[in-house]
């Protein structure tokens, strides 16, 4: 690791970057995911789903038109008939409001396009996400910790003053369980916080619409699909997969007149989609779906259904986001 920011901090340089660049050449598609753009520092949410301010974000769009060609999953047939070229696909998850209030104009003016995966469920009924009321839970709680026999061996004491520990362990503990458990957790975390469960209003200005999506869709925009209701897909059985990936490409059918070709696994880690998750994508006709675990997509080693995307997230310095445009193969 401290030999990567050596390399990292000296990549600052253009004329190193293009040395290395001429010197390392790779070949594929750079998938960038982010989810939300902005400052989340005081609120009670879900810090980890802040992926850069207006600022980085303009700046690392900037630098990613620089170095490789931006773009949108349409032209993927093309660009692998190729087999060789150097690219990035700019993606967003969930359909959060500053998407289009921060993002979009970003891209709109630099002319670049990006594609925002959506959790149709949110888009139609606007309310809190799990893990939104998760951290909700525990950071408006007026106790110290929080005990949860039968779900976590020991009790979670709350690092003050964000409890940014504990929101990602009780976080964890969520993404392994069924998802006909799921509730019953989220009920024994609203118990043992004292919080209770959050009121469905809390959320109605957290999502985009379906307006604005057709409007960012007109301007270059791709829309892709999430899910309805954002599960961990494996952790569902047959029929719930089911009904979560027709459904949402359902409803991105029915509001986008178009359909649904592109998809991203919530939460997206190897142990979140199955062979039965690919099964129903193909059913309802999607083309490429993406994970979200960090590589580089490269054409010698491509899958349509686990196309790699690398997080974006605010803790990302610059040094090492140039690195990643540059260097994937080591950074990525």
């Amino acid at each position: 690791m401290k030999g990567k920011r050596v390399i990292a901090r000296l990549l600052r340089s253009h004329r190193l970057r293009c040395q290395i660049g001429r010197l390392n050449r790779w070949s594929g598609v750079l998938v960038l995911n982010y989810h939300r753009i902005g400052n989340g520092d005081a609120l009670p949410f879900d810090r980890g789903l802040w992926s850069a301010n207006a600022e980085s974000f303009l700046e690392q769009i900037r630098f990613c038109k620089s170095e490789l060609e931006i773009i949108s999953p349409d032209n993927l047939e093309d660009v692998r008939s190729k087999c060789q070229g150097r690219f990035a696909i700019i993606t967003f998850d969930d359909g959060y409001r500053d998407n289009y209030e921060v993002a979009f104009p970003i891209l709109r003016t630099e002319r670049v396009p990006a594609t925002f995966f959506v959790t149709t469920g949110f888009i139609d009924v606007p309310r809190l996400p799990w893990w939104d009321e998760v951290s909700w839970m525990v950071r408006t709680s007026q106790r110290d910790h929080v005990n949860l026999p039968g779900w976590l061996p020991a009790s979670i004491p709350f690092d003050e003053p964000a409890r940014e520990g504990a929101v990602r362990k009780l976080l964890r503990t969520y993404k392994a369980l069924p998802t006909s458990k799921v509730e019953v957790y989220l009920d024994a975390i609203a118990d043992a916080t004292g919080a209770g469960r959050c009121e469905t209003g809390v959320g109605r200005d957290l999502w985009m619409t379906w307006n604005m999506l057709r409007e960012m869709r007109g301007s270059g925009m791709t829309v892709g699909g999430h899910t309805v209701n954002h599960p961990v897909l494996a952790r569902a059985s047959l029929g719930g997969q089911r009904d979560e990936i027709v459904g949402c490409a359902a409803r991105i059918g029915e509001e986008m007149g178009q359909p649904m070709r592109y998809f991203a696994y919530p939460v997206g880690g190897p142990q979140s989609f199955d062979a039965n998750t690919v099964d129903c994508l193909r059913e309802v006709g999607v083309r490429y779906a993406f994970s979200y675990y960090g590589g580089v997509a490269r054409f010698g080693h491509w899958h349509d259904y686990n196309v790699h995307r690398v997080p974006v997230e605010t803790d990302l310095s610059s040094d090492w986001f140039r690195s990643m445009v540059v260097l994937p193969q080591l950074f990525a």
